[in-house]
């Protein structure tokens, strides 16, 4: 498999970063990556909290690092 550019569905840092910084879209993206990946626990602990800490830890590695928190890498 090529390795992606960044972490929502390999688009580029900065539209990654933008869908980051949106709740909702962060949310949605977040869990839908995850799931893609077959990580179910990660994708349903995103589902389930991704409108708290979850978010804000994703904004921090996007900025910092161009990837979504990968907390739960099963």
């Amino acid at each position: 498999m090529a390795k992606r550019s960044s972490d929502y569905f390999g688009l580029s840092k900065l539209v990654s970063l933008i869908l980051a910084i949106i709740p909702f879209t962060a949310w949605i993206c977040g869990a839908i990556t995850r799931l893609q990946e077959g990580k179910i626990v990660a994708g349903l602990i995103r589902l389930i909290f991704g409108f708290t800490l979850v978010w804000i830890l994703d904004l921090i590695f996007m900025i910092k690092d161009g990837k979504i928190c990968r907390l739960l890498d099963m």
